[in-house]
């Protein structure tokens, strides 16, 4: 019997939480493994029952739609998809910024959501199979071997720091992901580092002089006032 996909839905009204589970259950491969009424709750139950995919209101109490993705992006790659009244446009810009994989406006009909909750898990899953294993990461022209310690641009070996290569095989690994400098300073140099934030620009800036003009499909891009990211271009 296959495995249905399971769903946590963070949101502070109870109608709409409970219209969804009923919609998502019915007959279309998910189970709803719970319901958060708030911010906080939506963390600790994403850390005790690991859904497969969060459904995450942006108006949420005590912590809002923003923090939760924020903080669930430290510890998780599963995917957010982001549900909100709001339609503007720097909403939608700022929840992809911070990792959320899409962005749905109320009202919407639930058909649209189980096929959009879909192609979310399609692409985190495919995404997950190249990339698994081997510890080596792929693009358009980069490859990316942490095992190797090998970076390869064009299919040609490129002298690379163990730091900056470490660097860019963490930003590829969570492409069109969002992360601080000092999130990069934990997680790539490790909580005791004792140098300050500039030690990330000064190595994204000469990774970006290797990467100059390698491909079209994926940049190392900033992301003003919040960090850097490793941009794919969507096929």
């Amino acid at each position: 019997m296959e495995h249905a996909t399971t769903v946590l839905i963070a949101d502070s009204a109870e109608d709409f939480c409970t219209a969804l589970t009923a919609a998502l259950q019915r007959g279309s491969g998910f189970q709803v493994v719970g319901t958060a009424g708030d911010g906080e709750q939506a963390i600790r139950m994403i850390t005790d029952r690991k859904p497969d995919i969060l459904v995450l209101d942006l108006m949420l109490p005590k912590k809002d739609g923003w923090q939760v993705c924020r903080e669930i992006r430290e510890m998780s790659s599963k995917p957010v998809i982001m549900v909100t009244a709001k339609g503007e446009v720097f909403d939608k810009v700022l929840g992809l910024e911070l990792g959320s994989d899409d962005f749905v406006v109320k009202p919407f009909d639930m058909k649209e959501l189980s096929a959009r909750i879909k192609a979310v898990l399609r692409r985190y899953q495919a995404h997950n199979n190249q990339n698994d294993s081997k510890e080596t990461i792929k693009f358009d022209n980069i490859e990316i071997s942490k095992e190797k310690y090998e970076l390869k641009l064009r299919g040609k070996a490129v002298d690379i720091p163990p730091k900056e290569l470490e660097l860019l095989y963490f930003l590829a690994s969570n492409c069109n992901r969002v992360f601080s400098r000092d999130q990069l300073l934990d997680k790539v140099w490790g909580f005791d580092y004792l140098g300050d934030s500039r030690t990330v620009d000064v190595h994204v800036k000469r990774l970006r002089e290797k990467l100059e003009g390698v491909s079209e499909n994926w940049s190392l891009k900033t992301v003003w006032g919040v960090g850097y990211k490793f941009e794919v271009s969507q096929p």
